[in-house]
Order: structure tokens, then C-alpha cells, then sequence
């Protein structure tokens, strides 16, 4: 049969999984929004993927994971969510993250003692059903342990995040949304935003950084001390 006989209209449930190079996929599992209207934006589906890794890469020194996570975490709180930590290389300041809607009687922290037992703890927080999201810091899992990962997490119904350092930009990696995100050093006006920079996603090559201006609710009053000082701000 020649391709000109073939029927361009597809079945309603093939058409669904199909998308075009030059367009922004969709998503069959279902998406949080991220709270952040321009990043939301340029994720497919409008929001953090459900049943799918997202990773986030950060340079040495830069930890803005709660920055860009707290606005949707704290959507699955508010709804009686659990959030589960596995090894965040800070102790969470739970003050400051009630202030951002992350009580902490909906916090799990896990603290392992070696990389082995990370991996392992986070593959059967993932198995678990009751967790609403998974924030894993691995910084030395290997790309065959990440397939492994995103194998369990398109069963798992909720978000699953893993961290790892800026290096690994350049090794391959199962997760279908892959982020780079840092702060701006010397911003025009304070607070300065995150950076956040696509490097994977379902849909066309995204050539542009996207802003995130959340800040904190906590710092709110430092950084508005902080204005007339803007050329010596620490940041």
C-alpha cells in the first residue's frame, strides 16, 4: 500500500500518545503545576509530571530545590499529601518550610549511610502509594540505576525528584524532564530569580532560560531591608 492510501486521522487513543518534534507534548499521567506561571509554561502538560523522574541539576554551592518546589509541594500538603526526603544534604529548616505550606507532620526524611542505600530507599519510596512525592539527592547514581528509577516511577502515581550536581549534564539519562537550575548572581533588582534551564522535555529544544522570581516567604523582610544595598548584596 503506498503512503498516499494510508488515512491521516488516527484513532482518538493513538492520536493521544502521538505528538509532532516542533510541538510541546502532552501528558497521558496527569501534572501539578510547578506555581511558577512561566515554567509551567514550557512543561508538557502544564506542570511537574506525575508517574515520570523529574532531575534537577545544580551547580556546587547552589541548593534551590525548595525554591522551585515548594509551590507545588505545597499544593499536595494542603491536600493531605506526605512528602518524602531520602538523604537532602541539609537538615530541612522546618520553620521556614511551614512558612511556605510544607507542615511538617507531612514530611518523611530519610538519611542513609551510603549511596546503596539511598538508591534503595528511594526505589521503595516509589513503590509505596501513600507518598505523594519523592525527593531523592543522589548525587553519584549511575545512568543504568536513573532507568531503573524511572521504571518505578511510571507506577508510581505522584511526583518523583532526584538530585545530582551539574556535572553530570553531558551522561545520558532515562528521566523524561531533565532541569538546570541556578540562582543569577547580580541581578538588576532584589530578589533575584532562579534559572532554570531545560535540557529535556517532550517537545522542541527550548533555547532561552526561563525566570522563576519565587523567593521564600520567610525572607521576604531581609530582602526588602536588602534594597537600598543592591550593589554589595551577597548574592
Amino acid at each position: 500500500m503506498s503512503l498516499a492510501h494510508i488515512s491521516p486521522v488516527l484513532p482518538d487513543h493513538i492520536a493521544q500518545t502521538v505528538w509532532r518534534g516542533d510541538a510541546l507534548g502532552g501528558q497521558r499521567a496527569p501534572v501539578l503545576s510547578s506555581g511558577h506561571t512561566a515554567l509551567d509554561a514550557e512543561l508538557p502538560g502544564g506542570g511537574w509530571p506525575c508517574q515520570a523522574l523529574t532531575e534537577v541539576l545544580q551547580a556546587p554551592g547552589v541548593h534551590a530545590e525548595w525554591r522551585l518546589l515548594s509551590p507545588g509541594l505545597a499544593q499536595l500538603v494542603a491536600q493531605g499529601g506526605t512528602v518524602l526526603l531520602v538523604n537532602p544534604p541539609h537538615g530541612p529548616h522546618l520553620p521556614s518550610l511551614r512558612r511556605e505550606g510544607l507542615r511538617e507532620d507531612r514530611l518523611v526524611w530519610i538519611e542513609t549511610l551510603t549511596p546503596l542505600d539511598a538508591l534503595w530507599a528511594t526505589e521503595q519510596a516509589l513503590k509505596a502509594r501513600s507518598v505523594s512525592a519523592v525527593l531523592a539527592w543522589l548525587p553519584q547514581v549511575r545512568s543504568d540505576q536513573l532507568r531503573r528509577l524511572q521504571a518505578c516511577a511510571m507506577q508510581h502515581p505522584a511526583l518523583a525528584f532526584v538530585f545530582r550536581r551539574l556535572a553530570a549534564r553531558t551522561e545520558a539519562s532515562a528521566a523524561p524532564l531533565r532541569l538546570e537550575v541556578s540562582v543569577s548572581g547580580h541581578p538588576p533588582k532584589l530578589p533575584p530569580p532562579l534559572r532554570v534551564n531545560i535540557l529535556k522535555r517532550r517537545g522542541p529544544l527550548l533555547d532561552r532560560i526561563v525566570e522563576v522570581p519565587h523567593w521564600p516567604t520567610g525572607l521576604a523582610p531581609l530582602v526588602q531591608r536588602a534594597m537600598p544595598m543592591q550593589g554589595c548584596a551577597p548574592w
